[in-house]
């Protein structure tokens, strides 16, 4: 790997996600070798992945140069690799690109999509967890809207204009209102000899109501917004196969559709090699203690997504957000110089800054510790959070002016496709 030999400790930082840049940021320009791994050279910033996915935003805008993050950081190093195995043994990680030693090793991998098992789905749907999926459902619908234009028979021109999106959390939520207003928006522009109306967007969610994770009132909000953007909804709903043309669901609902966009959960992406008690398989999440150490191994910790740290509030592990992988990297990058020193931990205390969803313009929901609240002022709120967490000066410029031109001009200007997608 051309890692040079140091007299400080080497830090391993698996994964450049939300914890993984913020433990590197924590630890930069300190007494520590610093070494971060990831199979991608760029950050995500996940939360609006959907918009890239809606021709609301362009790629670039929400993904930003792993390298240009550590660039000033002494002793900090980026290698484009992906994690094989772990060997706490010999303290050692096997990698694409040969082997490195460790003193600390931060596994901070995240998620990958969950589909239950359903080997159907796995093959036919769409997933979103990655900027290149992003750019395959967005080929995929602009695909959709020039294959209905040439259509021979309703039915077949139905089939490329019904979309399915499974998943009414906020990353589902958030689609659908999005692609609502490509329907509302930018079909009655482009598409003069398409009728908006014979476009339907479903979506489906297995629990009694939208956003589960947030309050009542935000569901009840939600779900209002979505159907005044014309968004089907429909609870207690269940997708039991998808053969690429037909959804079939747990109840009598069967739909004829090309797309299928998959967003009903994740489920954890551990590293091969550390002992089975190690994991927990239900949620396939490691199991640490307060100071994110995987339990049976003292130099070994996660972060973010993958940890499950149980503790009286979070029984089940705390939500696999962004906000609970940013606070455990800061707080573990301060506790590494601490256990370098020889100094007492100081353990992780989740603090809930709130959450929220955006469905469209003007319309959003947000849960604070004491207030509730939905529409403009919300979606204003939400923008605004978003575009200051965002990685690097440039991407919030451009992200803001994009935000600016859409709203405006009633239009969403990458309707590109780059990159055709094929099934």
């Amino acid at each position: 790997m051309n890692i040079p030999e140091s007299k400080f400790p080497r830090v391993v930082i698996v994964g450049g996600g939300f914890a993984g840049v913020n433990l590197a940021k924590t630890l930069a320009n300190k007494d520590v070798q610093v070494v971060m791994l990831d199979k991608h050279n760029y950050h995500t910033f996940q939360p609006l992945l959907y918009q890239v996915s809606s021709s609301g935003l362009e790629p670039d805008s929400i993904a930003y140069p792993l390298r240009k993050i550590i660039k000033k950081h002494k002793n900090s190093f980026f290698r484009l690799a992906e994690v094989e195995q772990i060997n706490p043994e010999t303290n050692e990680i096997k990698t694409s690109i040969g082997n490195l030693r460790y003193d600390y090793l931060v596994i901070a991998t995240g998620t990958k999509t969950n589909y239950f098992g359903n080997s159907a789905i796995e093959n036919n749907s769409m997933p979103m967890k990655s900027v290149p999926q992003a750019l395959n459902i967005r080929s995929l619908i602009l695909q959709n809207f020039e294959k209905a234009a040439i259509a021979k028979t309703k039915e077949e021109r139905n089939s490329y204009l019904n979309f399915v999106i499974v998943g009414g959390g906020p990353t589902g939520v958030e689609l659908a209102g999005a692609i609502a207003e490509l329907k509302n928006h930018i079909l009655p522009r482009d598409y003069h000899d398409l009728n908006p109306d014979d476009m339907q967007i479903h979506l489906l969610e297995g629990n009694n109501r939208v956003l589960p994770p947030m309050s009542e009132h935000a569901s009840k909000k939600a779900e209002e917004f979505l159907k005044a953007l014309g968004v089907q909804v429909h609870c207690n709903t269940f997708v039991k196969d998808y053969d690429g043309k037909i959804v079939a669901t747990n109840s009598s609902l069967v739909m004829q559709s090309e797309t299928l966009i998959w967003a009903a959960g994740v489920t954890g992406a551990p590293v091969k090699g550390l002992q089975a008690n190690a994991l927990i398989a239900q949620a396939n999440r490691y199991k640490v203690n307060r100071f994110n150490q995987i339990e049976g191994y003292d130099n070994i910790f996660a972060l973010g997504d993958i940890a499950l740290m149980e503790t009286e509030k979070y029984p089940k592990g705390h939500p696999q957000v962004a906000q609970p992988a940013i606070q455990q990297g800061q707080l573990l990058g301060k506790n590494l110089i601490k256990l370098i020193k020889g100094k007492a931990l100081k353990p992780f205390t989740y603090y809930d800054k709130g959450s929220m969803a955006t469905i469209g313009r003007n319309k959003a929901v947000v849960d604070l510790k004491h207030y509730k609240f939905g529409g403009f002022f919300a979606w204003f709120i939400w923008m605004f959070i978003h575009l200051m967490s965002l990685v690097g000066f440039r991407n919030r410029v451009i992200v803001l002016f994009n935000w600016t031109y859409n709203y405006i001009n009633f239009d969403k200007a990458a309707r590109l496709i780059i990159r055709p997608f094929k099934k």
